[in-house]
């Protein structure tokens, strides 16, 4: 399920009530735009969400009501695959993007930039080659959004439906992310086993993505391998965990990690950003100081600002988030953990302080012309102040005066709060890949 959140709003697949709440607000939503006449028999097509959630993936906006109430649907969008009833203009391997509407109470709140760089996501997720949209000369606003998310016009596909109305095309396609093995490059394990071509990451649970197997070959006996793996994992006293992404091999892996037991963990984005044409950092009270290695305070941010997570210990709960520390409610960090896995690769280490102390953090790590970012922290009482921000764009600055070229970070799925700052920032989506951990 994707979720962004921009300005309180939060996107998700539509179910239950929300598919039809979301027919409501479209057709609403046309009628205010003039693009609807009252009886205009489009409006029944708009209305009948429950269609475009059984053939398409229907997604809304919803912002919290009062407690009588619960959520309000004030967006919708329809990403819909190549084939699909809803599909008018794609080609295959394409998906479309159609019914875009925002409730007119709602709008100039970033619902429509929500619900696009979801659908976005989704699509990069199911594998898309490009992305396509049909719009209007007259949608001004719609067409400045598009060109900031890296839509391009196709005038050799426009199109119309009847004699009056002339739809143009643009197409969106999926940037290249730095691919699994440089992003493990700047999170390395402490140890690694090969198995049969699969690179078997041991951390002592510090962090699943120190923590899991990278499927980067075809063993010759997939269960046997299979079965090593979990007895390395059974030495550690942890779970066994598998990356399961775009160049997972072989294609069979996820059914057969199925039946024996395994399940989805969590499913994180790749979003990526090019060097050139960076955002201005914001000129605020924190002062911002970059550092070749991570020093006590920068620790103790990181670690301190986590969710509490479970210590090491045997069982499924053992494997924790990726980028986030074990034990992070105490402030500890394990210190053969920071030699092994976190200064391993050559990076950055930023730190924003204020008056105080100390008050956020991020890391920037280097891989050819790389640059990934991790361990963004705020602590609590600095939040809202636009902190991590101006540590994200210090940390790309910085990289970029360091050589890099390209930029790219991973977030969870359900991290709304870091995906409506990543989108913010010029991130777009590359890549999804889950964690399929053993139960």
């Amino acid at each position: 399920m994707s979720r962004a959140e921009h300005a309180g709003v939060v996107v998700r697949v539509a179910t239950g009530d929300e598919i039809a709440d979301a027919g409501a607000v479209t057709a609403q939503a046309y009628a205010a735009d003039h693009l609807l006449a009252a009886d205009d028999e489009y409006a029944d097509e708009l209305r009948d969400a429950a269609t475009r959630a059984r053939t398409a993936t229907l997604l809304v906006a919803v912002l919290p009501g009062d407690e009588r109430d619960g959520e309000v649907v004030v967006g919708t969008i329809t990403l819909a695959p190549h084939g699909s009833p809803y599909a008018e203009v794609s080609h295959p391997g394409e998906h479309e993007l159609r019914m875009l509407a925002v409730a007119p109470e709602a709008r100039r709140h970033g619902v429509a930039e929500a619900l696009l760089f979801a659908a976005l996501r989704e699509a990069v997720a199911a594998g898309t080659t490009r992305v396509v949209l049909s719009t209007l000369d007259a949608m001004h606003a719609a067409h400045r959004l598009y060109e900031r998310l890296g839509f391009v016009a196709e005038p050799a596909r426009d199109w119309s439906p009847g004699r009056d109305k002339l739809l143009h095309v643009q197409a969106w396609t999926p940037p290249e992310g730095p691919g699994a093995e440089r992003e493990v490059a700047t999170w390395p394990p402490a140890r690694v086993v090969e198995v049969d071509g699969w690179r078997v990451g041991l951390s002592g649970g510090m962090t699943r993505r120190a923590n899991s197997v990278l499927p980067v070959a075809a063993p010759r006996d997939l269960g046997a391998a299979v079965e090593r793996v979990e007895a390395l994992y059974a030495a550690e006293r942890q779970p066994a965990v598998f990356r399961i992404g775009r160049g997972a091999r072989p294609a069979g892996l996820a059914a057969l990690l199925d039946a024996r037991g395994y399940r989805v963990a969590t499913q994180t984005d790749v979003l990526v950003r090019p060097l050139d044409e960076l955002p201005a950092v914001p000129s605020r009270g924190e002062a911002v100081v970059a550092a070749d290695a991570p020093d006590a305070a920068w620790l103790a941010v990181w670690s301190g600002e986590k969710a509490p997570l479970a210590a090491r210990r045997p069982g499924p709960e053992a494997a924790v988030p990726d980028a986030s520390p074990v034990d992070a409610g105490s402030g500890s960090v394990d210190a053969g953990f920071v030699d092994a896995v976190l200064t391993a690769p050559r990076a950055l280490y930023l730190t924003a302080h204020d008056d105080a102390g100390p008050v956020g953090v991020v890391r920037a790590a280097f891989v050819d012309d790389w640059v990934g970012l991790s361990c963004l922290a705020v602590n609590g009482r600095a939040r809202r102040r636009g902190i991590g921000r101006t540590l994200t764009l210090r940390a790309l600055r910085a990289a970029a005066e360091q050589g890099a070229r390209r930029a790219f970070l991973q977030v969870e799925v359900e991290n709304t709060a870091a995906a409506t700052l990543y989108a913010r920032l010029g991130f777009l989506p590359a890549e999804r890949y889950h964690y399929r951990q053993r139960r």
